[in-house]
């Protein structure tokens, strides 16, 4: 059977009922009369064989959607249909595409959010880099705008860096769309976020829907009207109703398409209304609903408690609620203090009092939700309920006006700790499961308790219970915060101080220098109000630890003369406690270590004089039986054996502080501190050439949860240890996720990015791939604090990749420094491979000093496998013996090094260099050159 033949004229016809247009409206698309589009609409009727117009748009609709490429934007998928509203979709596009922040405005329930979703998805293309959609419903504090736009644009806090920065970085360069939905409860969050996001990112668009407009002079407002009722039985409004009427299983009757229009238009086009009556048709019919409908207009509008921007959607909603059992009302407007989907369980504790019987809610909730008022949500804790924000709003209301607010939101309140405690012997996954189910409703609680004095104890207790869960969960920005309100109301000072030291190890975990610094300085006041003499010295000694030992995680550095006199203080009160006296011994480390002058000019005597305060203060900390305390001061004790020039020393100084902490329970500070110690670990294994070892606590490191968005910190180290060892596929994959986490993170500039940036060159540089060499060096130069650590780090790859393709003079030249030049320079931890890499390239060279170097190296590099192979190697290249050659690279292969070992093989020649070859290739990198 052949297909009808449609003319062309029909199928534009047929394409625009596909958009549900009017007769009129096709007929003045086309430049055509009414009466010719009639007649178009029959005859497809009739060669389509649909029984009637409805059935004709769908399938036009259907064939619309099947030829056009679908996009892929991260918007919720709307479980109903959209109807209408074509020149509003085409203006706010348009909109969207001439201006950088649009903000539909409308009243609640005109359809703002659906409009702002049918346009994202339209303009979807015309955004390479992604449309992201963010519902501030659950945002109740407005300086937590950024947090949910970074939850739902996928980037996470990192170290140093607060959420808000990290959106703006991760959207630097994006092409995209930013859809903000319900702005008006948090406009003095959103328009400053805004503001500072457009600034940031000149390649995105944001399509904000709110009630009211933000008040920015960058916005473009769009008013959104209600549906369209023009038209009567074939208008926007009339459409919405029908088809919701069908989902509930009671299509009207067409020949009752008049009173259908008579509804809408009381309705006011607004969409939400419309839905509600709809859903309510199979109970009241058109009749009844009309009638009931009427009755509740005629008595509200107009009213002093009606509000001209809402008056259509709370008339709707006062005759729905109207409607209930008096305890169904009062079942709506109690869980209206819930802002997050909520059990029945919880509704019951928080809503059951009289005249509600607790065990009767479970059917309430049931009722509400069969009349639209609840959103039925499964969830794998079981079933939950949400109210709709306008709903909600609107619940609130009622609950004001009845008088009760005070008493519900108290049990709210009362429910929230009851949930943060019970949170606190959760564990695992389970715990951040439990807490992102109620961290909006906690959030709402403290605000609402926050500004009631009578309950100040419970802001206390529900601040401190959602800082760790908080802090378990990454949110680390909040976690600080949190320990913070804590402090400020608590009642006993010492309470408070102890909530300040949580923020300060929260801030060190952010690496935020100079939070940790204040933070230790409010709680010295707090433990004086309280009469703890020893903690305040104990805070004050801490602070000062805090400004050298992390300095460069500062904004500002305390000036000397400040921390001076603070470590004098906290001498002073420090008395003959334990704990603060192991304190101020490690402050005056930092002090001596200031006086040092990190290396540069600085004597023996005062290298051997840290080393002496550093072990005094880890053996007091040890006798104050604090694994914290200890675990910093063993940390001044690597940094000051580095200085003495005791590489060996320092490694294992180092690893000692992994175990104790591992075995703490993971507090802020502890946390802040293992992971401290998991760095240094895997750097001073790096420089002692244990390759093994510094790929197992690198991998560590790289797994700690507090670093999962932190992929460029946790994997730098690891990346600097497989390029040494060889492994270049590794490096190479390590790298784009390196330089993925760099680039979202805000690239952030540290020696340890610097040094994984240029390990990442160096592979591309053995692989003979300039360009990608080239790029990466780029990195490095903008991954590094200072350019001269680059004499380190950067010699050390440069000089392997130019020895790799035969050029032994420019690899001699790129070493040419003297190593005590380098020394001041760099971190020492490349000292060992700088000494020992200059020998080879002297020797390659035919330089006359080749000897000296290979005597001077092997002087410094003793008991460093890999740096002692390198040297021996270069002495058995300076005297042709080939039986040490092939030792050298049998210590090679020992030490994990598998390039080294083939490029030994390859340069001790004959059968050995073909073995080599073989396995420079396996490794997939260029033919070594010999020259």
């Amino acid at each position: 059977m052949s297909s009808p033949v449609v003319s062309a004229r029909e199928a534009e016809v047929w394409a625009l009922l596909g958009e549900h247009l009017s007769n009129a409206e096709i007929a003045a698309r086309l430049s055509i009369s009414v009466r010719t589009v009639e007649s178009h609409v029959s005859s497809l009727l009739r060669k389509l064989e649909v029984p009637d117009r409805r059935a004709l748009s769908r399938r036009a609709a259907e064939a619309a959607r099947a030829e056009r490429p679908r996009p892929a934007p991260a918007l919720p998928a709307p479980l109903t249909t959209f109807v209408g509203r074509v020149r509003e979709r085409g203006e706010l596009a348009g909109a969207v595409t001439a201006h950088r922040q649009v903000t539909a405005v409308g009243p609640g329930g005109v359809g703002k959010t659906r409009l702002a979703l049918a346009v994202a998805e339209e303009t979807a293309a015309d955004f390479a880099d992604g449309v992201w959609f963010v519902d501030l419903v659950p945002v109740t504090d407005p300086g937590r705008v950024g947090a949910a736009v970074a939850a739902a644009v996928g980037v996470g806090e990192q170290p140093g860096r607060g959420i808000d920065d990290a959106v703006l970085a991760a959207l630097a360069d994006r092409r995209a769309l930013l859809v903000l939905d319900n702005c008006e409860h948090v406009r003095d969050g959103v328009a400053p976020f805004l503001e500072r996001l457009l600034a940031a990112c000149p390649r995105l668009r944001v399509l904000a829907t709110s009630r009211a407009r933000l008040m920015v002079p960058f916005e473009r407002v769009f008013p959104v009207p209600p549906l369209s009722r023009a038209g009567g039985d074939e208008s926007d409004a009339a459409t919405l109703f029908v088809d919701r009427a069908e989902a509930v299983g009671w299509p009207p009757d067409p020949m009752a398409r008049d009173q259908v229009a008579a509804v809408c238009e009381r309705l006011d086009g607004v969409a939400l209304a419309i839905e509600l009556a709809a859903a309510r048709l199979p109970t009241l019919g058109l009749d009844g609903l009309t009638a009931g409908l009427s009755d509740q207009l005629r008595i509200l509008a107009g009213g002093p408690r009606a509000d001209d921007r809402h008056r259509s959607v709370r008339a709707v909603l006062d005759w729905s609620h109207d409607l209930l059992d008096p305890r169904d009302r009062a079942l709506l407007r109690r869980v209206s203090a819930f802002v997050a989907p909520f059990t029945a369980e919880a509704a019951a504790a928080v809503a059951g009092f009289a005249p509600l019987d607790p065990v009767a809610v479970a059917d309430g909730l049931g009722r509400l939700a069969e009349q639209s008022l609840l959103v039925v949500t499964p969830s794998a804790t079981g079933t939950r309920y949400r109210a709709l924000e306008t709903i909600r709003q609107y619940g609130a209301e009622r609950l004001d006006g009845a008088g009760e607010a005070a008493d519900v939101r108290s049990r709210h309140l009362d429910w929230c700790l009851a949930a943060a405690t019970a949170l606190a012997g959760a564990g695992g996954a389970d715990r951040r499961g439990r807490f992102d189910a109620v961290a909006d409703d906690l959030r709402a609680a403290l605000a609402w308790a926050a500004g009631r004095p009578e309950r100040r104890a419970d802001a206390y207790r529900l601040a401190l219970s959602m800082a760790g869960p908080a802090f378990t969960r990454n949110l680390l920005g909040e976690a600080q915060q949190r320990y913070e309100q804590a402090a400020a109301f608590a009642e006993a000072a010492a309470a408070g101080a102890a909530a300040l030291r949580h923020a300060a190890g929260v801030a060190g975990c952010r690496r935020l220098g100079d939070d940790m610094f204040r933070l230790h300085r409010a709680a010295v006041k707090a433990a004086r109000r309280a009469g703890d003499a020893a903690g305040a010295a104990h805070d004050l000694a801490t602070a000062v630890t805090v400004a050298y030992r992390f300095s460069t995680s500062f904004a500002r550095v305390p000036p000397v003369e400040e921390t001076t006199a603070m470590l004098a203080t906290a001498r002073g009160l420090s008395g003959g406690d334990p704990a603060a006296v192991a304190a101020v011994a490690l402050a005056a480390v930092a002090v001596v270590a200031d006086a040092f002058g990190a290396v540069q000019g600085s004597t023996d005597r005062t290298a051997r004089e840290s080393v002496e305060y550093a072990e005094r203060a880890v053996a007091l900390a040890r006798r104050a039986g604090d694994p914290v305390a200890e675990s910093a001061a063993l940390d001044a004790l690597s940094a000051a054996q580095s200085w003495t020039g005791a590489s060996f020393d320092t490694a294992a100084t180092a690893r000692l502080r992994i175990d104790p902490l591992t075995a703490l329970p993971p507090t802020p500070a502890a946390t802040h501190e293992l992971v401290d110690a998991l760095n240094v670990a895997t750097a001073t294994a790096l420089g002692v050439g244990r390759l093994a070892e510094a790929r197992r606590w690198g991998g560590r490191l790289a797994d700690h949860p507090l670093l999962a968005e932190a992929g460029d910190h946790a994997t730098a180290w690891l990346l600097v240890a497989d390029a040494f060892g060889g492994d270049v596929e590794g490096v190479l994959a390590g790298g784009v996720r390196f330089l993925d986490a760099w680039e979202h993170g805000g690239r952030p500039r540290s020696l340890a990015l610097g040094a994984a940036a240029a390990a990442v060159a160096m592979a591309h540089g053995l692989r003979g791939d300039d360009e990608a060499r080239a790029s990466w060096l780029a990195v490095a130069d903008r991954a590094d604090t200072t350019p001269e650590h680059r004499h380190g780090y950067g010699a050390i790859f440069d000089a392997m990749v130019l020895l790799h393709h035969g050029d032994a003079q420019a690899a001699a030249e790129r070493v040419a420094p003297e190593p005590d030049r380098v020394w001041k320079w760099v971190c020492w931890v490349w000292l060992h491979w700088y000494v020992a890499l200059r020998a080879e390239p002297a020797v390659l060279a035919g330089r006359p000093d080749a000897r000296g170097r290979i005597d001077a190296a092997r002087a410094t590099v003793a008991g460093n496998p890999v740096a002692t192979a390198q040297v021996d190697r270069a002495e058995a290249l300076l005297d042709g013996d080939l039986p040490r050659l092939l030792a050298a690279a049998e210590a090679f292969d020992a030490a994990g090094c598998r390039y080294q070992w083939a490029r030994t093989l390859v340069l001790a020649g004959g059968e050995h260099a073909a073995t080599g070859g073989t396995a420079l290739a396996a490794l997939g990198l260029a033919p070594m050159t010999v020259r």
